[in-house]
Order: structure tokens, then sequence, then C-alpha cells
């Protein structure tokens, strides 16, 4: 048997954390059983869902490199297919057709919930032998019911959860057709996942309580159901159910605030899943050490502060070029052209060890192909005083006359100046520093000189000797 997993979101929202990671662990499962993974968008909820939904999904499964083998699939685009099988569970009476309207059911639950009751739809239209139909009422469109066996149980043999036993006489008619013949979730996700031929359907565990249902409906239809697992939800920090003020928020927003994807792969790897005390994931070894049996049966927490720690280690690991294809994006949100400047690679080189975010490595790297506006008013009062101009002046003339311009040619003329002003290496880095990039920090200050450029490096000098002389004279 071949193994095929999906992913099927509703296109209500954007694709975020919790569908992120079910995507994610279908994704691994295929892959390490050599198998196929399909994505299915489920739109038949047809006021709720937008084609900018679907394409925020689309994207997101894109920027994550989780690759699909068959999709995306449509539900809206299957109708026919439905209303076949609900014919045939009609046919077959397994299905049966109600007319109750909306006021007799809200009577029904009122009175249910008085009687301290489980509300329930009681079966008033569901044929039995010698029970006697009333006739239909004339122009009421009527809904279409699965006919839930009445006895027995459906046991479900979770990977996470072990053996589950629903009692069908807990289970109610469910409709599967509304009066306006359009599928209810129950039965499109059914006759997917059979049309489909999915053997392992791995969901959150807010959809537990729709299991016995759905394979009551497979085997009504003479089909064999895959094989479940429920994961287990995510949590806030606090305990509480994740929600936008922990972070769950559409997947794109973490790229938008520079997480790298491998960051986010990893850490969603590791809410609810884990190998040994292992922390640090490639796609590779997710693929070759995933289990569904090594999935936690306990919520996780959602950890910001982690999930910062992942991305950094990423930054500084990852190849430049590797980070380069990231960090050009966020680049061009600040307004600046990688190829006015030196190559991104060496920057970035520059930049990993200092940088959490890409956003933090984008702001790094502007002064780098960009000039800017002034100089930080701290780091002037601690850093320039009356005799800068002289040492601006006596490092400008030496790096005018380097033959050619290079990190250890500039640090040359940095020790060369420090020893003739008599002054420590510290003492002439940091007015330079100021002088280059208007604040106090940036890479190493021969490196820096490097990357910003003999034209560049010499008319920022100038501008700050401008400066200094200006302030000294005021």
């Amino acid at each position: 048997m071949k193994i095929r997993t999906r992913f099927a979101p509703s296109p209500t929202g954007f694709l975020h954390i919790g569908g992120a990671r079910t995507a994610l662990f279908s994704y691994l499962y295929a892959r390490r059983h050599g198998g196929d993974f399909i994505l299915r968008i489920e739109d038949t909820d047809l006021e709720r869902s937008t084609a900018e939904s679907v394409n925020a999904i689309l994207e997101g499964m894109t920027w994550l490199g989780l690759e699909y083998d068959e999709g995306p699939f449509y539900q809206t685009q299957r109708f026919d297919r439905y209303k076949e099988i609900v014919r045939t569970l009609l046919d077959t009476g397994h299905a049966y057709y109600c007319y109750c309207s909306k006021e007799e059911l809200d009577a029904l639950r009122e009175a249910q919930m008085a009687r301290k009751e489980k509300p329930r739809y009681d079966g008033r239209w569901r044929p039995e032998p010698g029970k006697t139909l009333p006739e239909p009422p004339a122009g009421v469109q009527p809904v279409v019911r699965f006919r839930n066996p009445l006895d027995g149980e459906v046991v479900v043999e979770d990977f996470v959860r072990g053996r589950v036993v629903f009692q069908n006489s807990e289970l109610d008619d469910l409709i599967i057709a509304r009066s306006d013949g359009t599928p209810t979730y129950n039965l499109t996700v059914v006759v997917d996942d059979m049309d489909m031929n999915i053997t392992h359907v791995i969901r959150g565990d807010d959809h537990l309580n729709n299991t016995p249902r759905q394979i009551n409906l497979y085997r009504a239809l003479g089909v064999e159901p895959p094989r479940f697992a429920h994961l287990p939800m995510i949590h806030g920090s606090d305990g509480a159910k994740l929600s936008k003020r922990h972070g769950a928020v559409s997947v794109m927003q973490y790229r938008d605030d520079g997480f790298m994807p491998e960051a986010l792969l990893n850490y969603l790897v590791r809410l609810g899943w884990s190998h040994g005390d292992q922390e640090i994931f490639d796609r590779d070894e997710m693929i070759r050490l995933f289990d569904i049996a090594d999935i936690n049966h306990s919520a996780s927490s959602f950890n910001p502060e982690k999930l910062l720690w992942l991305n950094q280690h990423y930054l500084k690991t990852s190849s430049p070029a590797h980070v380069a294809r990231y960090l050009s994006w966020h680049l061009g949100n600040q307004g600046i052209d990688p190829s006015t400047g030196p190559d991104i690679e060496q920057v970035i080189a520059a930049l990993a060890e200092r940088s959490k975010t890409l956003i933090d490595m984008a702001q790094q790297a502007a002064i780098f192909y960009r000039e800017f506006e002034s100089y930080d008013e701290t780091a002037v009062k601690k850093n320039f005083d009356d005799s800068t101009p002289s040492l601006l002046t006596a490092l400008h003339e030496g790096f005018a006359a380097l033959p050619e311009w290079s990190a250890e040619g500039a640090h040359a003329v940095l020790v060369a100046t420090a020893e003739r002003l008599e002054l420590k290496l510290g003492k002439v880095a940091q007015p330079l520093r100021v002088a280059l990039t208007g604040t106090t920090v940036s890479p190493p200050i021969d490196l820096t000189l490097a990357l910003i450029g003999r034209e560049r490096s010499l008319a920022r000098l100038a501008r700050a000797i401008d400066f200094t002389q200006a302030k000294k004279s005021a």
C-alpha cells in the first residue's frame, strides 16, 4: 500500500501556525514512506471562502517549501461527485430527506436543554420499519441526513490518542446535504479521501468528534477508512488557546517579520514531536526521523523566544547565498537595490553573527548601500571632540593613498595612524565608525570600510570632517 496523506485547509483565513504544523507532519510522513502528499482546498463554505485566502495558503506552502505531489484540488469543482454520492446513500437506505424547519429544530433543542439532555436531532423523519412518516410539507426544501447506526460502537485506533471508542447511540443523524443541495463538510471530506485514496489522515484533535461519523459514512459506502492521527492543540505560553497575541498569525507574517522558512519549519516540527533531545533538524533529517508514533499526547506551548533563537541559528549557519534569497526581499522593502553596493553575500557574512532576524540584517545592511541622514547624538557626544577633525583628516589621507582598497589595507592605515598619533586603536576606530555609519555599531571597522567601498568611505569621512570642524567652531 502506498502511503498517501493530504492537507485540506479551509480558505476562510490565512495559513496559520496550527495549519502549517498539520501540513508539515502530513508532508513528512508521506516523504519518509515514499508516498504522496496531496493539497486539497475545502472551499464549500461559499460565504466565508475567499480567493485571497486561497492565495495566502498557496503562498504559505510555497514559502515553507512544502511541495505537494497532487493538487491543489478544489471541492467547489466536485459538487457533481458529491451529489452522486448523496444519491447513492439515498438509494441504499443510508440517507433520507428531513423536512424539519429551523424553528422546529430550535424548539427541539430548547426542550432538550430544559430537560438537561444533550441537544441532538430526534430522528423524526428517519424511516424505520413500521413507522409512518408524515406527508412532506408543501414548499419546504429538505436537507439530507445520514442514517447513522443506532447501536454498536465505532473504534478509532488513533496513532496519537490510542484506542478511542464512540457509542453509535451518542451520534445523531448528521446533515450531509443542505436544503439548497450543497454538501456539508463531513460528506465532502469522506468522498474526497475515498476518491483520492488517502491512507492516513493527520489533523488537529478538534476533528476527533467528527471521526466516528465519517467512519460510519465510509462503511456505508463500502470503503475501508484511512488511519487517523489527531494532533493535540497548540497553546500559548500562558496555557490558553493559541491566539494572535501569542503569535497565531499568518505564516506569511513570519516572513514579513524576518524569519527564515527553515527556522519556522524546525520550530513547528518540535511543536508536539521530538527525537531525543535534538533541537536542530534540517529537512532531510525531519524526513528521515519523523514518526507519528513519537507525537506527544499533550498540548504543546508556543514559545516566541525559542523561534527567535532558531532563526538566529539559521542566519548564522546557512550559506550566505541561501540567506541572500530572502534578505533581498527585505532590502527591497526598504527601497534598497542590492546591486548598488557591495556583494550581498559578503554583507551577509559580516552581519550573520549579529542578526536575529532578516529585518535586523536588512536594517544593518542599509549603511552599505545608501547614505545615512544624520549622526546619532549619543554617538557624537561620546566619540567626537575637538581633536576629531585632525584624526579624521589623517585617516582620510591614509585611506586615499591606498593603492588597493581592502580590509587588510584599511587595517594597516588604522594601525599606522594610531601609532603616529599615540592613540589606542579603539580611540581611532570608534570615531571612524561614527563617521562612516552615523552610529557606534557595525562589523569590524576594517571590514566595514571594505564593504562601504573607497568612494563612499572617503566621501563620508569628508562629510564627518566638515561636521566636526563646524561643531568645534560653534
